[in-house]
């Protein structure tokens, strides 16, 4: 098991908080549509649904949002998105992978390449970078459910591979606030997120993620490949954005140093 999360540090900005999180929003409501559009209204007979609508409510969606995306979906309206992952390369090999729900694939598509050649990159063949990643279970919890002792003890026994810590600190660079990290295997998820519940509660959030093998440290270069994640994470299509650069301490003094 692990202890501080380091990992996590790169996932918010200072600045930014304002347009991730309505765009956050978005995306909730997008992910809650196509699953009930998909599996039906029913969260206790959809597993994808429950899981979408889980997460709105760990990341505080008003209840009226929840439920209009969930009948939205029921009601066969709005479009129809199909969910692509796209993969490429940043400058000096950062790998990254795009995963989007779009209905333009011919958009989507278009907007990922600009946005790497941008920034010096270049799209890659499906494949060319997953394999540098792990497509893992993570489920995050406010650190106030419970100590360190308690969620570890509780993830050991539902089934989970490893668990981290995030530890509250008032002077740290991003806006990441600090929770516990439980980590799985892909197919072991929604039943180590089921039994946690029972004990924690709903979580801040279930998904599955790109969890990078090894990080490549290249803190020259790590304004531009930021830029780049910037540019990807405001496409409209875009859903989440993964990444194997390793946040040491230089490239978060260069990117504070930048922010100020």
């Amino acid at each position: 098991m692990a202890g501080h999360s380091k990992w996590a540090n790169i996932q918010h900005r200072k600045g930014r908080q304002d347009k991730l999180r309505s765009k956050l929003f978005s995306k909730l409501a997008k992910d809650i549509a196509i699953a009930s559009k998909i599996g039906g209204p029913d969260p206790d007979m959809n597993p994808r649904l429950r899981l979408a609508i889980s997460n709105a409510k760990g990341q505080s969606m008003p209840k009226d949002n929840i439920q209009r995306a969930v009948d939205k979906g029921a009601g066969g309206e709005g479009d129809d998105y199909t969910e692509l992952r796209y993969e490429g390369f940043g400058p000096s090999g950062i790998g990254l992978i795009v995963e989007v729900s779009t209905d333009n694939t011919n958009r989507s598509a278009m907007e990922v390449r600009t946005a790497f050649s941008k920034a010096g990159g270049n799209m890659g063949e499906t494949g060319s970078v997953a394999f540098m990643f792990d497509q893992v279970g993570k489920i995050e919890y406010d650190l106030t459910v419970a100590d360190e002792d308690a969620v570890m003890e509780a993830a050991i026994e539902s089934g989970a591979d490893d668990v981290e810590h995030d530890e509250p600190n008032e002077d740290q660079w991003d806006e990441h606030e600090p929770v516990h990290t439980i980590w799985t295997a892909r197919d072991d998820l929604g039943a180590v997120a089921a039994e946690l519940e029972k004990l924690f509660g709903e979580a801040k959030s279930v998904n599955l993620v790109w969890k990078p093998q090894n990080e490549l440290d290249v803190p020259d270069k790590a304004k531009v490949v930021m830029n780049l994640i910037d540019a990807l994470e405001d496409l409209d299509d875009v859903n989440n954005v993964y990444h194997n650069m390793e946040m040491s301490e230089a490239a978060m003094a260069i990117l504070d140093a930048e922010e100020d």
